[in-house]
Parts: C-alpha cells; sequence; structure tokens
C-alpha cells in the first residue's frame, strides 16, 4: 500500500463534499463519528476543497478531525480554485483562508482545483503554479498537483509543461474506462507515462455505480451475492498501479462502514473480479443515458436557479430504469421553488463549467417537453 512518495497509505481516503446534513447544514456530530471509525480502521487522508459546500466542509473538517487527533493522525488535502476568483489577489487569499478554516498549520497535499480548458489561463495569468510552489518551498505544502476534467490531449500537455507536480487527482471508475467524455484509462496512463502518483475521485461516478442499472446488478450479484455494488467500483481503482488512495464521498455511517469493511484489509480485483467488470462496462455502454456525476460546477452562476443534477437524474430514472412515476415526483420535488427545465435561457455558463462538457442546454430542452 505504499505510494508515490514512500509512504504507506490507506487506499480508502475520507472524501469530505457530500457530507451528512441536518437541517439543511452538515451535521457535525455523524461526521465526528465517521472520522472516528476511519481513523480506527487506518484512514488518514481526508479530502476537501476551498470551495465545497461555501467553505462549510473545510470548517467541518477542522470541528470533526483537526481539533480532534493530533496533527500526525492525518493527512489533509485541499483545493485552491481560480475559477472562484474574481482577481489575482482573491485566488490566492484562498490558501490562507483555508489554511484559517481548517487550522491545520500546513497541507500535507495541495491541489490546483478542477483544470480545464475554461479555466487554465487563470491558473497561469494568476501565477498560481508559481504561488503554489513558493508556499510548497516555505513548508506550508509538502506535495502538490491539480486535478483534472478535460481531455487527455490537454492533460498530456499540462504535464509537459508542469513536470515539477508531485501528483494529480482524476476522475476514474470502471463506466467512465472508455468513455469518450471522461477519458478515464487514456488519462490513467498518460498520467502513469509521466509517473505521476495518482489520487482518485468519482470512483462510483456520483453514486452512480452505488446503485448501478439492472443489468449491472444482476452480473454483479450472480458473481458475489455478498458485496455491495460500491465495493466493486472502489476495488476496481484501488487494484490500478500508482494509485495513493480512492476518494469516497461518504455521507453517513453505513457507508462508511460499508467501505471500511472491504478496504479495511484491501485486495486488488482477482482475473475473475475483472472479468466480471468487463461485463459489466459492456452492459453500461448499450446504455445511452445523461452521463451526469452531480459535482454542481454548473450550478453555481446559474441565473435561473435552475438545479441541474438533481433534473438530470430524475430524468434518468425514466431512461435507464423505466419508472416514469418515480422520474416525475423527483424532478417535481426538485424543483419546487427554485428553476425547471423550461426556465433555461441558454446563457451557456453553465456547459462551461461542466467537467464532462456535457450538452446541457440541450438536454434542459430536452427534459422540458417532458416534465414541464
Amino acid at each position: 500500500m505504499s505510494d508515490y512518495f514512500g509512504k504507506e497509505v490507506f487506499k480508502l481516503g475520507f472524501g469530505m463534499m457530500r457530507l451528512p446534513k441536518k437541517d439543511g447544514e452538515i451535521d457535525i456530530e455523524t461526521t465526528k463519528k465517521m472520522v472516528d471509525l476511519f481513523i480506527e480502521a487506518g484512514g488518514t487522508y481526508f479530502d476537501t476543497a476551498y470551495v465545497y459546500d461555501g467553505g462549510k466542509s473545510e470548517e467541518a473538517t477542522c470541528e470533526a478531525l483537526v481539533k480532534r487527533y493530533p496533527r500526525d493522525k492525518f493527512t489533509i488535502c485541499t483545493k485552491l480554485n481560480a475559477g472562484a476568483a474574481a482577481d489575482e489577489k482573491s485566488a490566492k487569499q484562498q490558501f490562507e483562508i483555508s489554511l484559517k478554516r481548517l487550522g491545520c498549520g500546513y497541507f500535507d497535499y495541495y491541489l490546483l482545483h478542477a483544470l480545464s480548458q475554461g479555466n487554465i489561463p487563470k491558473y497561469d495569468s494568476y501565477g498560481i503554479w508559481d504561488f503554489v510552489k513558493e508556499k510548497k518551498a516555505q513548508g506550508l505544502v509538502k506535495y502538490f498537483g491539480f486535478s483534472f476534467h478535460d481531455s487527455p490531449e490537454t492533460l498530456e500537455k499540462l504535464l509537459t509543461e508542469h513536470p515539477e507536480v508531485d501528483f494529480i487527482q482524476l476522475q476514474i471508475n470502471y463506466a467512465d474506462w472508455e468513455s469518450d467524455n471522461v477519458a478515464s484509462r487514456a488519462c490513467y496512463e498518460i498520467a502513469r507515462k509521466h509517473g505521476k502518483s495518482i489520487t482518485v475521485m468519482e470512483p462510483v461516478k456520483g453514486g452512480a455505480l452505488a446503485n448501478p442499472i439492472p443489468e449491472v446488478q444482476t452480473i454483479l450479484k450472480e458473481a458475489n451475492p455478498n458485496t455491495s455494488f460500491a465495493s466493486w467500483a472502489i476495488r476496481y481503482v484501488a487494484s490500478l498501479d500508482g494509485i495513493i488512495t480512492v476518494l469516497s464521498g461518504m455521507s453517513n455511517i453505513e457507508q462508511m462502514e460499508d467501505n471500511l469493511s472491504y478496504m479495511r484489509n484491501f485486495k486488488p480485483l482477482s482475473e475473475s473480479e475483472q472479468a466480471t467488470i468487463r461485463r459489466a462496462q459492456f452492459a453500461l455502454m448499450q446504455v445511452d443515458n445523461i452521463k451526469c456525476t452531480g459535482c454542481h460546477y454548473c450550478t453555481d452562476g446559474c441565473p435561473m436557479r435552475i438545479p441541474i443534477p438533481e433534473i438530470f437524474t430524475a430524468r434518468n430514472e425514466e431512461i435507464v430504469f423505466k419508472n416514469t412515476a418515480k422520474s416525475r415526483a423527483m424532478y417535481e420535488e426538485c424543483t419546487k421553488g427554485v428553476g425547471k427545465a423550461s426556465d433555461c435561457i441558454k446563457c451557456m455558463q453553465c456547459e462551461g463549467a461542466c467537467p464532462q462538457h456535457l450538452a446541457i442546454t440541450d438536454y434542459l430542452e430536452d427534459i422540458a417537453t417532458v416534465m414541464d
């Protein structure tokens, strides 16, 4: 389980993006219990970001983890998001704000957040690469890199121009291994060609692989009826070479306990299990649904307050599971008091922010004819 930096690292990372909520706010007490379970099992890697939950994720990480455990019991990764900054000064201020919110003294891992062709010029013009290198030289960052949402060609260019990065964070899961939008395999192979270790995001594709389509459920249950669907997805990615840790955005104690049940004493997939995954991949390739991961990057700037990921989830319920009644009920619930699909004014900001490069406005137009 040793990583690229020569240390022993638990192969499961605690993603602090989808923390449990109570009355609309992060449930700190439940989060504390989840942190305790994770550390007791040997977990050390906690992943958050300046923009997660408006900064509340970093604050919750401080309350549930940093204030309760010695600094050598955990490692923290957070991220600087230049795309969310109005100018260079405010972009660089994110570093100090995150350091204050987390109260952890320094960052073990630090990422430039969600790089894609649309925002790379900001990171370049703001001098963020050199800025973070300076922080590393000062001892405030141990390892730095970037998280990535774009084409293999863009990744190749970035790693060629910035060989100084220590690691990168990629979206890898068995559903997107050969997809055109995410291209998990191609991006993974480029990272390894450049000698970079990888932290993995979206191993269960925003929860989609924790409850996959019926055809995939059948395949996985026939192979092993006693393991969760999520376990297949996380173990698949953790079995790859060069993986530092696989992030799971756990939202409740049950998810934490399930993940720890098979990652506490991690065993890579056997050849027969790999063959099972290949059958599942083939089954997924036969379904044409909306490939949204629910990251919500599209919604922050939406002038019509349209809950795009939730609308797509509702539509996929019909596309994949043919459950019209549930699909419509989900749509009605998620659009209460906010924008509907038909409210889209096609300003296109959502498509510019989408890591998956989805034709969001076209999807909304189609959904409006069915739902509104």
